[in-house]
């Protein structure tokens, strides 16, 4: 009798049982038996570190994995097939229609998300899965309600998985525990699992690989605990140790002191890095949102890849990825064209065109775009240093220098918190996170798309100038009240419609903005509140 099971406790739609067979819930609840435990000690870990920060203890490097740091002798997997060339990557979520249009983009590779880009509903879990499935096996299509058929080209992307964060869980798979008890499963377990278990020997059978971006790790442990999941995995289903290559987003401020270290524990797996600018910002901000004056950022605007700590982190990234044979995958920039405004697109492609050129210039060996649109532009800038090459691994960067310091650096001369920054900030994050509600994670809000990165950005920002009260440039205190208010100013200002979730964003984001606490990310209450139709979730 097996001690731990797996329960579905989400509705079973259409083909759900080709993801959720026998063997991928039995799988499952071994991963739970073995891993659940570390994970839970690491989330803890994270608290900690989190605490000792707000306490006054700043990041640094590890004295305890100097040895690793300072070893020239080892170096990563590097790319498998088809992951070789990275030059255009695109972005976005995994529903039928964003699927096939990611597969006919014309970029190298398709980051097919479940985790920033999507909502984490059950539908879209499940059915996101099973458009995977499809597109692998070259028989998805799709008609829209308005009759336009959607089929494959005959070029197609490489595929790169992102799964969910180790924070979060997935409530419609319930591990029973011997005792009959039943907890929430990890929601990395799960998306890994589903996907890799589904895909892989397909994938290799076609001469790529099971391949996975890995969000929001926090330390070398992490990815420790990452590497062992991925074993056991290919161990299970009969893969050659090595068959799964990951790239790690280096998007948390603690991340950014253990990159080498991370690379490590993940060698035998890992192709590379990619710098996460949007969630690094967010991690800046939730690092250290308590500690006065010390390291406040001004209007998101203001924050651009250019400033000193943010240049210092993907400097780093492109030297340390490079000196041990990983590939550098550059950020996602957020402008988008729009069809409706010739000027906005003209300035969209010119941002992004700057964005990818300086990308390129400093190493990277590609870039992320979140619009078809914008794949040709991007492919030019790195066509230009590039030319035939696949990537620039070969370019060290042995001209970096980057300390501690540097790492915390956010001077930024003349920026400030503007009235206007603070309307901004509502306006998208009431925006992205209604959508979110009605199970759109990727939003097209004032020419730019914004994710749940940005809206992090968002609301973190007003709740750090709430509580550490900062002055506008126009010489007003940012208050509980005032954006309170703002909140209500936008929401009298928008067109309603009956099905729309504009009540339920206000709450939430009064919620994330006014309190005393600060939730480590908006996507618990809100998941735990709105989109989970099982058992209540633990917080």
């Amino acid at each position: 009798m097996c001690d731990t099971r797996i329960e579905i406790a989400g509705p079973m739609g259409d083909r759900y049982d080709e993801i959720l067979t026998d063997e991928a819930l039995a799988f499952l609840a071994r991963l739970h038996r073995r891993f659940a435990g570390i994970r839970a000690e690491l989330l803890h870990a994270r608290q900690e570190r989190a605490e000792a920060i707000a306490a006054g203890a700043d990041p640094g490097f590890l004295p305890e994995t100097r040895a690793i740091r300072e070893d020239p002798a080892w170096a990563v997997a590097g790319p498998g097939p088809g992951l070789e060339d990275r030059r255009v990557e695109i972005t976005g979520p995994t529903d039928r229609k964003m699927t096939i249009n990611a597969m006919n983009s014309g970029a190298r590779v398709w980051l097919a998300d479940h985790e920033d880009a999507n909502t984490p509903t059950w539908a879209n879990m499940i059915e996101g899965q099973l458009n995977l499935a499809d597109a692998i096996r070259g028989t998805i299509a799709h008609t829209s309600p308005d009759g336009r058929e959607y089929c494959l080209g005959e070029e197609r992307p490489t595929i790169v998985f992102r799964p969910r964060g180790w924070h979060l869980v997935e409530g419609h798979l319930l591990h029973v525990d011997p005792h009959g008890h039943r907890h929430p499963t990890s929601a990395s377990l799960v998306d890994m699992a589903l996907y890799v278990l589904t895909n892989a020997h397909a994938l290799v059978a076609s001469g790529s690989g099971p391949y996975l971006y890995l969000p929001k790790m926090e330390s070398h442990l992490e990815a420790r605990l990452w590497d062992q999941v991925l074993t056991l995995t290919e161990e299970h289903l009969g893969l050659e140790h090595g068959t799964i290559r990951v790239t790690m987003l280096i998007e948390t401020l603690p991340a950014a002191f253990e990159m080498e270290e991370m690379l490590y524990e993940l060698r035998d797996h890992c192709a590379g890095l990619n710098a996460g600018r949007w969630d690094y910002i967010f991690s800046m901000i939730k690092c250290y949102r308590a500690r006065g004056a010390d390291h406040l950022l001004p209007d998101r605007s203001a924050i651009t890849m250019t400033v000193p700590f943010m240049r210092a982190y993907t400097e780093l990234l492109v030297s340390t990825c490079h000196r041990r044979g990983a590939q550098a995958i550059g950020g996602m920039s957020a402008f988008i064209p729009n069809r409706r405004d010739p000027e906005a697109t003209a300035r969209a492609l010119a941002q992004v065109a700057a964005d990818k050129r300086r990308e390129a210039g400093d190493g990277f060996d590609g870039s992320w775009v979140a619009h078809p649109g914008l794949v040709e532009v991007a492919r030019t800038e790195f066509d230009a240093v590039l030319g035939d090459r696949p990537d620039q691994r070969d370019r060290r960067r042995d001209d970096v220098r980057v300390t501690a310091g540097d790492l915390l650096d956010t001077r930024i001369p003349g920026a400030q918190v503007t009235a206007a920054g603070v309307r901004a900030n509502v306006a998208a994050g009431l925006r992205y996170v209604e959508s979110w509600l009605r199970g759109t994670g990727a939003a097209a809000i004032d020419n730019l798309m914004e994710d749940v990165a940005t809206a992090e950005i968002s609301r973190s920002q007003l709740w750090q100038w709430i509580q550490l009260r900062v002055v506008t440039a126009e010489g007003r205190a940012v208050t509980a009240g005032w954006v309170a208010d703002v909140i209500g100013e936008v929401v009298g200002g928008l067109e309603r419609t009956p099905d729309d979730r504009f009540d339920d964003a206000a709450a939430l984001l009064r919620e994330l903005c006014l309190g005393e606490e600060f939730p480590t990310f908006l996507t618990l209450p809100a998941y735990s509140r709105y989109l989970h139709e099982a058992a209540p979730v633990p917080a």
